[in-house]
């Protein structure tokens, strides 16, 4: 029985450079030893089951694709192909990002809340309508996973540490693409101001 906790690089190489020669065997062996932990790491990033399983059947129909194009001198195997699988679950949650509550609806409805309440002055709803509007226009602008992050921040009331272990990605990167992003936001907004 594999090793799915530890799989050996060296079997994982092996069984990448049959897949490339068109061995449906070796990546059966491949997808049976990696697929547990890989459909792990797409689930911690998508958060739902049947995103994490899309992700990975993405990501393991380009390991196919892309087998014979792997180069283990610049990363190892289940470097390379978790990789593949990161990819195709932060472009599945870019794709599907208002099914999972990170970005708009939630947004949306706390603006749309704001707007009806009865102790707000027409002034106070346009100027609610206005700001929601110019934020959801810059927050549009930002990349993907950096929306997302500054989503589950702001929105969601995250800290940076709880932001990176949703996303599973290191602290540090979390707190650079949140800075930025914030940045971006300030200028966009700036420019919108003087429209």
């Amino acid at each position: 029985m594999p090793d799915t906790l530890h799989p050996d690089p060296e079997q994982l190489a092996t069984w990448l450079q049959a897949t490339a020669k068109g061995d449906a065997a070796a990546f059966r062996a491949l997808y049976d030893t990696i697929s547990p932990k890989l459909f792990g790491y797409a689930l911690r990033i998508l958060g739902k089951r049947e995103l994490a399983e899309e992700a990975l059947q993405d990501g393991f129909v380009a390991i196919w694709n892309g087998a014979a194009g792997y180069q283990r001198h610049l990363a190892a195997p289940m470097t390379w192909m978790t990789t593949i699988v990161r990819n195709k679950s932060l472009d599945l949650l870019r794709r599907c990002a208002h099914d999972l509550d990170i970005d708009g609806p939630v947004f949306d409805a706390e603006i749309m809340a704001a707007l009806q309440d009865p102790r707000a002055t027409p002034i106070d709803a346009l100027l609610i309508s206005h700001d929601a509007k110019a934020l959801a226009l810059c927050m549009s602008l930002l990349e993907g996973a950096h929306r997302q992050a500054v989503g589950l921040a702001f929105f969601h009331d995250l800290s940076h540490s709880e932001v990176a272990q949703q996303m599973a990605i290191p602290i540090g990167t979390v707190k650079t693409w949140i800075r930025r992003s914030l940045e971006r936001l300030k200028t966009c907004l700036v420019k919108g101001e003087r429209a």
